[in-house]
Order: structure tokens, then C-alpha cells, then sequence
């Protein structure tokens, strides 16, 4: 049986979604990523050597499996292109692997002025975000007015929509941000100078996905961000511009509904964000910065610190109902190695039920011990501390989804599989 395989972020995002993408791959023939921008970066490490992708599906350093960028994903070419000769220099042949769906909305040098501008206008109230034109570029997508990576192919069509857009964004930047404007004849050269580049690669991803279910092909479905990041069911409106969830991957990619076969989750063993935003069990004091130096938490893709907690059984229950989680991947679990005690949020004590309310939430925890021994690369069930399955158990117990995977370190062969998902 066909297995499309559905892999996204269930907390806030940065829980290590690349690197189990790139661990799967092996199994597939094809990875969707389905949607975000080059404001999400995923990290893999093989055999010790860390490449970091922000657009790249993360199956891209297997050779012979086809990577799509869906519609769903709003594009920048500059980056795009940094990234592609990034990975030739390393010997990836990408242009060969990768094909890019025409419906993806560009992200152009106006939407990044338009992000800084208003974070730094919102002052005190800022989201946080990337500052990388991810939110402008959405907006025109959902206005009608964006430029998708296929209106380039036609000129005449492109010189236009471009001219109307720049009409519409210098007015804001020039007298709402008191910002610097743009000149249509720079943008028009550079988008079409990258396109040039890049436009052998483009594609009908849609139809390649269809083409691959018919052949009994397997497929990887990559999200971006994490669950409370998703415009829709986060922590609105210290949120991300997309979907972030299981639905997303249908509509971001153009695979039926109905041939999503499993939605596996992933989940550090203890949680973080960044950015603004509400954070139940954030830890500011010694253990947070433990848990901050432990686990290297630092963006891939901004450098920023991020913050930390404990793990959360209350929003992670819900992230599990609201992706229909088949399954589960816990990461990180060696970072917790040098905890005397461990613990996990199972309760609000406002209740569950205002998740979406302005009010903080105070956490009910319980508490487990911890192993206090090293667990980095075990790559065994067996090898497991009896306290650190305890752990593992307990959270499979709270959440009511099995635990298939668990890593215990960055690379890709520091991973336990407990059950097959293909």
C-alpha cells in the first residue's frame, strides 16, 4: 500500500522536523515540502556535517529522490538560488532533484521592508518575526494580488502586476512606515535575471505527486513551524502566516485528503519557542538557561535564543487531536540528561478551554525523576535508562499516541525506532 507520510512540528517548531525528514527519505521517492518560506530553517547533520536548509525539501542530500516545493510555500528566488549553489558546491545535484511548483507566491524585496517596518512600528507589541517578508507576501496571496513564481514566464503580464504592486506598497512604506521605496526597473531586472536561473525547475507539483501515488510511490509531506505557530489554531497573533497543521499538507501540496495514510508528530522532550507569545511552562531562571546551553537552542535560521520549558501534555493532547497524530517522535531526549528531577504540564489550572483567551495559564505539573546519565546516541530501546523510558511512557500515556521514534542526538543515526511507519 502507497504510504503518504505527513511529518510536521507539534509545538512551536525548531523540534528537529529535518532531521527525521532526512532519516525517512530513505524509504521514499518523493519529499513535498508543503508550506512557510526561508523563515524556517532545518538542520541536518550526516556523519558529523551540519547543512542547513531555510527552502530545500530535507530529502535533498538523497540522491534519486525527487524534492517539490509546493504551492503552498511562498518563494524568495535570491534565496532560493543562495541555497541551490550552496549545495552544488558541496556535490548535491539539486537541479536535477528538484522541481517547484509555478503557484508559489514570490516573496519580493518590498514584503521584507514591509516586515521590519511594522515590527519596528508594532515597538513593545512586536510578534517577532523573522523579518524575512513572509507575512507581506502571504497577505497578497490572500488578496489577490500576489506575484506567483509562474507570472513570470510572461512579461508583459509580470511588468503589470509588478507596477500595481509597487503602486500599492511604496504609497505605505513611503507615507504610513516613512520607510525608503522601491524602483520598479531594479526589481523587474533582478526577479527576472533569478528567474531565468531558476525557472527550468518549475513545475506542475500537483500532477507529480498524482503521477508518483499512481506509480505506488511512498512520499514525505514536510511542514514548517510548528502547531501553535499555525494562523489558524495558534497562539494568535504571535503566530506564523500559514498552516501549519495536518490539513495544510493537502492544501499546500495538492495531495487528496484521502490519501494521507499517517501524520507523524514531532515533539522535543521538553518545549520551546520563539519570539513573542504566550508559554505556559517557560522556565526563566537557571534551569531554562541549562536546557538553552544543553540543547544549543538557538534558531537556525536567526540565531535568536530560544525559549524554554518543560514539556506540555496540556497543548500537546491538543496538537495531537487537531493533526490526527498517528504517531509520535520525541527529540532531544538526551538533553535532559542532567536533571535530577523532570517535569511535565498536565494540567491548566484556568482549564484547557481558554487556550485561545489573552489570560495566562498557570501550569499543574507532575514530576518524574530523571535518569542522570548520558543517553546521547543510543540508537537501542534496550539501551535505555529504565527512568528514561518511564519518561517516554508517560507522555505516551497523556497524549494516547504511541511513541514510534525517539532521538538522542543531531545526527541522523542517533535515532531509536520503536515501530515502522513505512
Amino acid at each position: 500500500m502507497t504510504k503518504n507520510v505527513v511529518v510536521l512540528g507539534s509545538q512551536w517548531g525548531d523540534e528537529g522536523k529535518g532531521k527525521i525528514v532526512d532519516l525517512l527519505t530513505e524509504r521514499v521517492q518523493g519529499v513535498v515540502r508543503f508550506q512557510g518560506g526561508h523563515n524556517a530553517g532545518h538542520t541536518l547533520v550526516v556523519n558529523g556535517e551540519k547543512t542547513i536548509l531555510h527552502l530545500l525539501p530535507s530529502g535533498i542530500l538523497h540522491p534519486g529522490v525527487e524534492c517539490m516545493i509546493g504551492n503552498g510555500v511562498v518563494l524568495s528566488l535570491s534565496e532560493l538560488k543562495k541555497e541551490i549553489e550552496l549545495l552544488e558546491q558541496q556535490g548535491v545535484a539539486v537541479r536535477t532533484q528538484l522541481k517547484v511548483s509555478g503557484a508559489c507566491p514570490l516573496v519580493m524585496p518590498y514584503h521584507v521592508a514591509l516586515d521590519l517596518a511594522r515590527e519596528t512600528k508594532r515597538g513593545q507589541r512586536l510578534i517577532g518575526t523573522t523579518g524575512r517578508g513572509i507575512g507581506p507576501a502571504y497577505e497578497d496571496k490572500i488578496a489577490r494580488r500576489g506575484i506567483r513564481f509562474a507570472d513570470v514566464l510572461d512579461t508583459d503580464h509580470f511588468s503589470e502586476v509588478l507596477q500595481e504592486n509597487l503602486d500599492y506598497h511604496n504609497f505605505a512604506l513611503k507615507n504610513y512606515f516613512m520607510a525608503a521605496t522601491f524602483d520598479y526597473n531594479q526589481i523587474y531586472n533582478e526577479i527576472l535575471e533569478l528567474a531565468d536561473n531558476l525557472l527550468p525547475m518549475i513545475a506542475d507539483v500537483p500532477m507529480l505527486i498524482a503521477a508518483h501515488r499512481k506509480q505506488g510511490h511512498d512520499l514525505l509531506f514536510e511542514g514548517a513551524q510548528g502547531t501553535f505557530l499555525d494562523i489558524d489554531h495558534g497562539t494568535y497573533p504571535y503566530v506564523t502566516s500559514s498552516n501549519t497543521t495536518a490539513g495544510a499538507a493537502c492544501t499546500g501540496s495538492g495531495l487528496g485528503p484521502r490519501y494521507v495514510d499517517y501524520v507523524l508528530g514531532i515533539t522535543k522532550a521538553y518545549t520551546t519557542r520563539v519570539g513573542s507569545g504566550p508559554f505556559p511552562t517557560e522556565l526563566t531562571g537557571p534551569l531554562g538557561d541549562i536546557l538553552v546551553e544543553q540543547g544549543r537552542e538557538f534558531g537556525a535560521t536567526t540565531g535568536r535564543r530560544r525559549r524554554c520549558g518543560w514539556f506540555d501534555a496540556v497543548a500537546m493532547r491538543r496538537a495531537a487531536e487537531i493533526n490526527s497524530l498517528s504517531g509520535l517522535c520525541i527529540t532531544k531526549m538526551d538533553v535532559l540528561d542532567t536533571f535530577d528531577t523532570i517535569q511535565i504540564a498536565v494540567a491548566y489550572e484556568k482549564g484547557a478551554d481558554n487556550f485561545y483567551g489573552r489570560a495566562p495559564v498557570k501550569p499543574i505539573y507532575e514530576e518524574l525523576p530523571g535518569w542522570k546519565t548520558s543517553i546521547a546516541g543510543i540508537d537501542s530501546w534496550s539501551k535505555l535508562p529504565d527512568k528514561a523510558k518511564a519518561y517516554v511512557k508517560r507522555i505516551e500515556a497523556l497524549l494516547e499516541v504511541p511513541v514510534v521514534m525517539i532521538s538522542t542526538g543531531p545526527d541522523r543515526k542517533h535515532t531509536i525506532q520503536l515501530a515502522p511507519i513505512f
